[in-house]
């Protein structure tokens, strides 16, 4: 069951609708967001480039910044050890180009998600040391690998980490104690001793800064690095960041860059994955390109991400593009039937009484445990662990709900697991074999979710009858975007409509179109893109219900129309 909840914030809408030059709804809904106050609301419609920090804020940037100038100027071997998914590789892409825009002597290296596992390990450590490598950067990884870095340091290597994951800590007495690697530098904005302003920063965000602040003191002009924002753009919305504050201006930004981008890879993928590079948005990033950019490091190796980024003729491009789109497809067809295995073990099984669910898939690729997890987390609202069999024991993802912090009940359980890491709603994990059942119970023998915490929540930003559906307003809610998590696109409802001549169309009969009527008569057309069959015949039985909906201007052959896209029914 859903719990729909109708946003009731306060403030004086009219006033800040005048002062803004925009409309009651836009104002009440920008409260919504908790955008409070003058600078807050001119930050939030206005904010450009000029507005973001300076990196230097930011806790070890002094020290990151003078070790790999000097590095720069000794003409020292550096290597950049990134992570495999779509943050790691544009952070990765990131820090090669900007220090080679310095004349750094700069590689990469990526682990194998296989073979390496997550984050900075021994083995790389070995390869930069073998490669007569001097100094290794850390992105998107780092800050959870004490040890490892202990190692490095004993071997001579200068090591900086930079990283946007949670520091992690044990408990002593209720105090929490923080595990900082003892590296050369540690930039995170999540250091309890960080004053950076802005917590939220993705890991190329976090690189995006270093070289920014690199450029300022060797006295390059950073702006000959702006074009790196397509990648912070990409980066922000595909690792799910929250779309508030500085990220809203990186992505903001980063989209117009993208859609006129320079970047041979970037260009092909575009064109094969069928986007209007014109009307690019987050929603392309996050379902088109992402998964594309993420399925190499998923079923072959990151590197090949990597390469399209930084392919350099259009033949090269066009061949990778392809490649990556085809590697999608087949994780595509692998995560339905990871899906559709998990729900039927959990449906034939007392998996189904627990409320967290830990389901056990021995053959499923370790790399698609995580997309699994988060579909089996949408379709049951519980947090859900999908674990494979690995080389070693077993590997596992997990997804969470709003209520419930993954990461702080892994660490009431630590002595589980071989290796995990991660944060509120999402985390990884590995553990002996022999523990998945132990795993299982204790993680729900700590849990303390009610049923209420496992209800959906449906927020709704305000009731609007149809007569306020207008293109005017229609056109004002782009102000709002970028879309995506931590900045939803405004849901709006409306209650006791009459449901005309509903019916399912399109070659795949995946689209439910009908009329919705309200009381006084004014009619609008509408679509759902659900599970149109059960949504046709809750329609058939009751023909008057709610919705919560978007709306829309629908043009089809140079007619346009208004309509709404049904999102919730009841």
């Amino acid at each position: 069951m859903e719990r729909w909840v109708v946003a009731m914030k306060k403030a004086d809408f009219y006033g800040i609708g005048e002062k803004y030059h925009i409309s009651p709804i836009l104002a009440r809904l920008i409260r919504n967001r908790d955008i409070i106050g003058d600078e807050d609301i001119d930050f939030y419609l206005n904010g450009t480039i000029a507005d973001l920090y300076d990196g230097m804020l930011m806790r070890d940037m002094d020290r990151a910044v003078e070790i790999l100038s000097e590095k720069i100027r000794d003409e020292k071997p550096i290597r950049v050890i990134g992570d495999y998914d779509i943050d790691g590789v544009n952070a990765t892409y990131i820090l090669q180009e900007g220090l080679s825009g310095l004349g750094a002597d700069v590689d990469t290296d990526i682990p194998d998600r296989i073979r390496d596992g997550y984050g900075l390990n021994k083995m790389l450590i070995d390869r930069a040391i073998d490669d007569g490598i001097d100094t290794i950067i850390t992105c998107d990884n780092g800050i959870a690998a004490a040890e490892e870095i202990e190692y490095g340091k004993k071997n001579g290597l200068t090591i900086i980490v930079t990283d946007h994951h949670e520091v992690p800590y044990v408990e002593m007495n209720g105090e929490k104690e923080y595990l900082l690697p003892q590296a050369d530098a540690v930039v995170d904005p999540h250091r309890a001793d960080c004053g950076y302003p802005f917590k939220g920063l993705c890991g190329a965000g976090v690189a995006y800064k270093l070289v920014e602040a690199l450029y300022n003191v060797m006295q390059k002009d950073p702006e000959d690095m702006d074009y790196l924002m397509e990648n912070v753009a990409i980066a922000t919305v595909g690792d799910v960041m929250d779309l508030v504050g500085e990220n809203r201006i990186f992505v903001k930004q980063g989209l117009e860059m993208l859609k006129r981008t320079q970047n041979q890879g970037l260009k092909a993928l575009i064109e094969c994955t069928g986007i209007d590079a014109q009307r690019l948005n987050t929603y392309h990033i996050g379902f088109v390109l992402g998964p594309c950019i993420n399925a190499g490091g998923r079923l072959d190796t990151a590197k090949r991400a990597l390469e399209l980024l930084n392919v350099r003729t259009r033949r090269d491009a066009v061949m990778l593009a392809e490649d990556l789109k085809a590697l999608n497809d087949s994780r595509k067809e692998m995560t339905e039937r990871g899906v559709a295995e998990a729900v039927h073990q959990i449906e034939t099984t007392s998996l189904k009484e627990d409320r967290v669910l830990v389901v056990y898939l021995p053959d499923c690729h370790e790399s698609i445990a995580g997309i699994i997890a988060g579909r089996i987390k949408e379709r049951y609202y519980r947090p859900v662990f999908v674990l494979t069999k690995a080389d070693e024991g077993v590997k596992g993802s997990g997804r969470s709900i709003e209520s419930y912090d993954m990461f702080a009940q892994m660490c009431r359980c630590r002595e589980l697991f071989t290796k995990f890491g991660g944060h509120k709603l999402a985390a990884g994990l590995s553990l002996e074999e022999g523990n998945v059942q132990r795993f299982r119970e204790t993680i729900n023998a700590l849990c303390d979710l009610t049923e209420q915490d496992m209800q959906m929540k449906v927020s709704i930003d305000m009731q609007l009858p149809f007569p306020y559906v207008t293109e005017q307003l229609i056109g004002e809610l782009e102000l709002l975007e970028p879309f995506g998590k931590g900045n939803q696109k405004p849901l709006f409802a409306e209650k006791n409509l009459r449901v005309i001549s509903p019916r399912i169309i399109g070659k795949n009969r995946n689209v439910l179109k009908c009329r919705l009527e309200d009381a006084d008569g004014n009619q609008m057309e509408a679509v759902y893109f659900g599970d149109v069959e059960d949504c046709l015949k809750a329609m058939e039985e009751k023909p008057v219900m709610s919705f919560t909906y978007h709306p829309s201007v629908n043009e089809y052959m140079g007619r346009r129309s208004l309509q709404v896209t049904i999102v919730n029914y009841q």
